[in-house]
């Protein structure tokens, strides 16, 4: 019984302590504010047909300190060392698309901002770190873009902290930073260069005959030598899958490959199969057939796989055999060319332990 009333005195003690600890703000001197870019998508609801659907690129949100008659840069906020860019909490910045900022693409999302200025420049860096109070302590190893801007003297001074967005172009806009007589402005490219990473489903590149992919190092005749195919093709990986029946099942259109539809540049006329074809560049597809595929030959390119291909630019199809080689399993899906002789060759595409071989006869 005496726990049970020690428990209930204790939970009665900290509800009174939170109660007391429950107040109302009040309105804090340095005021939150929040800018956006385009301006108008801040108030987009008042407006009307396709102005009502515009859609905001940046949005930013800070705290705007009073100069209140100190001298800011050098002495409220000293040269070489990290600001918070206002006041509370650090600045935050949303980007509703992939930026650059000095070089670097920044992907959509939410950031804190900080500076760090000189009289003659600022640092301006981009941190992925947030709900933090200031730059005191903040995790270096966060941030994910910096660049330095010129300081401008503004002929009018600023009695707040003002953040303001100026459009430069279609693809760019400056962040303007003012307070007091001091201004940066820190560009923002709305169609930055975006790299991609490794492809998991690595391209490669065969050619027929195979010393044509070279014929600057070679000598004598060699050195003469043309190349008659090549064929460009991403190689997916076999990943404990059954390809042939389940990944790939009768009936699919395969793109030969993974990503972009595999493609096929013949030098000279040829015939694959009992098809007639001319020279030129084609988009390469198999129809999965038990025993068999059809290899369709189409000039619908570039395309990322079968899907809504356009069969009225099909050139032709043929149908190849197939063998099975379980000795040897394919992790990845290959792509060689086999002499038989002067005139015919064989392209063979093989993945985890079936093979396809596609004769290729110059004319």
């Amino acid at each position: 019984m005496k726990n049970i009333i020690t428990l209930l005195f204790t939970i009665l003690t900290v509800s009174l302590a939170m109660a007391q600890e429950s107040k109302w703000p009040k309105v804090d001197p340095s005021n939150m504010d929040a800018e956006y870019y385009p301006a108008e998508a801040a108030w987009r609801n008042y407006l009307t047909g396709e102005d009502r659907t515009v859609s905001p690129k940046v949005k930013v949100i800070y705290s705007r300190p009073m100069k209140k008659d100190r001298e800011i840069f050098g002495k409220l906020v000293p040269f070489g060392s990290e600001w918070r860019l206002g006041a509370n909490e650090a600045t935050e910045i949303t980007f509703y698309q992939s930026v650059g900022i000095g070089g670097t693409t920044i992907n959509p999302g939410t950031y804190t901002v900080f500076a760090t200025p000189t009289m003659k420049e600022w640092t301006v860096s981009f941190s992925s770190q947030r709900g933090i109070w200031g730059a005191e302590k903040r995790d270096l190893s966060k941030t994910v873009a910096s660049i330095k801007v010129p300081v401008t003297t503004d002929a009018e001074s600023l009695e707040a902290l003002s953040i303001a967005f100026r459009e430069m172009d279609e693809q760019t806009a400056h962040m303007s930073i003012q307070w007091d007589k001091t201004r940066v402005e820190v560009p923002i490219a709305f169609n930055p260069v975006i790299f991609s990473g490794a492809d998991l489903s690595p391209m490669d590149m065969a050619h027929y005959p195979g010393k044509s992919a070279y014929t600057n190092y070679l000598e004598g005749n060699e050195a003469k030598m043309t190349p008659k195919v090549q064929v460009v093709y991403s190689r997916p990986y076999k990943k404990g899958r059954k390809v042939f029946g389940e990944l790939l099942k009768t009936g699919n259109i395969w793109r030969v490959g993974a990503n972009q539809s595999t493609e096929i540049t013949f030098f000279e006329d040829v015939k694959v199969g009992n098809l007639d074809l001319k020279k030129g560049r084609y988009a390469l597809y198999a129809e999965i057939k038990d025993g068999s595929w059809d290899m369709i030959f189409s000039k619908d390119l570039p395309a990322w796989g079968s899907a809504n291909r356009d069969e009225s630019k099909d050139v032709g199809r043929t149908n190849i055999g197939l063998s099975s080689d379980p000795k040897e399993v394919l992790e990845n899906l290959a792509i060689i060319f086999e002499k038989k002789s002067d005139k015919l060759v064989h392209m063979v595409i093989g993945w985890d332990t079936t093979r396809a071989e596609m004769p290729i006869t110059f004319k």
